[in-house]
């Protein structure tokens, strides 16, 4: 029996909560920690009629190391859950630190501010050395090793679907199916189709930030970075069918390069639709995806994060959205000496994720793994002290509760590769 502090309360945040509270089990208390106390409340009043799960409710300020802090030493939870935004996790790892207890999050830190002379000077290194240049990385969170460390706690970064559940595949393939992996492709795929000219399947501002960024993947030991949208294939995904994928940088890439011995290539795709590749292009060429300050009528906005107030939430996408997901992993490599490939995937059904919990299958499949970070942390079989990416732990018991929790996985041999 554990007590679990979930800092977030967007759509990826509410069904991560929902996991915890069909879980009473293992999570016989959580705290429900946003900005907005009153979305705290209501999924509280929601919730707390229909699970064994005790449910308490707390107005923090992510951005504030010490009001997070405070709020963990009164509640003494096991563990903190980072489901609030990315911009936020070196401070909430801060406040573990400063707490005593194990932090769980489900994406990289990436810094809100571009233009902060003192990030951008290690952005710009960075850039030179390494040969990327997303703005966000894992370097940030990694300087966190001997600080978890010492304070003897588990930091589990990336317990999403990807990165997450697509790294622990990795894992799997490595220890059941190979002796060395070779080449490894990423395939996110949504099928689904909310109905509205243009929208995003999360946070809006992020989402447009990652696109928007020259692709990037790695090969023989280092990063060959492209043009954005510059590399399309065509692939034929199981219950969704053919759609055109476009190469990204994504942030397991880094991780599995590290984690995964003698792994040769890694490359992550992403499918999109005409019209989205449109509507992108538009606001970019009119400047509402810069992410630097501008100054109107006597105030400084960010355009980028006033679109994001224009297009929908993707938290209320649920009920309009039809359609399935594929998400998964190509490998190929060797076993007994032969040449081997699988494909690891899992389907899941927007109308179904709607129908269990209220949200669309891009949250789902994010939330339900971070609720299984989560479990496996707070009950010891995923605890070491340091700060680790999913894929350095036994994939096994994650596998396994991905098929009772509500992503079942599917494993194809021989598959069609993507050349």
């Amino acid at each position: 029996m554990s007590k679990l502090m979930i800092v977030g309360c967007g759509g990826v945040a509410s069904v991560a909560i929902q996991k915890c509270c069909q879980n009473s089990e293992v999570f016989d208390e959580i705290m429900i920690a946003s900005r907005t106390l009153s979305k705290c409340e209501a999924l509280k009043e929601k919730l707390q009629p229909t699970t064994k799960t005790r449910i308490s409710t707390g107005a923090v300020d992510a951005n504030d190391m010490r009001d997070v802090s405070s709020w963990i030493k009164t509640w003494h939870p096991d563990a903190v859950l980072n489901v609030a935004l990315p911009y936020q996790d070196l401070t909430i790892m801060d406040a573990c630190l400063d707490a005593g207890v194990h932090y769980i999050d489900t994406a990289n830190y990436e810094a809100e501010d571009t233009e902060d002379p003192r990030w951008r000077a290690i952005y710009e290194e960075r850039c030179k050395r390494l040969g990327f240049t997303a703005y966000f990385d894992y370097s940030w969170q990694w300087a966190y090793q001997d600080k978890f460390k010492e304070a003897g706690l588990t930091a589990l970064l990336g317990s999403g679907f990807d990165p997450g559940v697509t790294s622990v595949f990795a894992a799997y393939a490595q220890k059941h199916y190979f002796d060395e992996i070779h080449t490894i492709d990423i395939l996110d795929c949504n099928g689904g189709d909310h109905g509205y000219p243009f929208a995003t399947n999360f946070n809006p501002e992020l989402n447009l930030r990652e696109v928007s960024a020259p692709g990037s993947y790695w090969e023989d030991g280092k990063w060959i970075e492209i043009p954005a949208m510059s590399i399309k294939r065509e692939y034929d995904f199981p219950q969704v069918g053919k759609k055109d994928m476009y190469l990204l940088h994504h942030e397991e890439i880094e991780s599995l390069a590290k984690n995964i011995p003698g792994v040769k290539r890694i490359r992550f795709f992403m499918t999109f639709g005409q019209s989205y590749l449109t509507h992108m292009k538009c606001l970019e060429n009119v400047g509402m995806l810069r992410t630097d300050p501008v100054n109107f009528r006597g105030q400084k906005i960010v355009p980028i994060q006033f679109l994001k107030e224009l297009l929908p939430d993707p938290a209320f996408l649920g009920p309009r959205t039809v359609g399935k997901t594929n998400i998964g992993c190509i490998f190929t490599g060797v076993k007994d000496g032969k040449e081997k490939s699988i494909y690891i995937y899992n389907v899941c059904d927007h109308q179904e994720c709607y129908k269990e919990l209220g949200s669309q299958a891009v949250s789902y499949t994010t939330g339900v793994p971070a609720m299984i970070g989560s479990m496996l942390v707070v009950n010891g079989q995923w605890q070491k002290p340091g700060v680790y990416n999913v894929e350095e732990f036994d994939p096994d018991p994650f596998m396994e509760a991905l098929n009772r929790w509500g992503l079942p996985w599917v494993v194809c041999e021989n598959p069609k590769l993507v050349d």
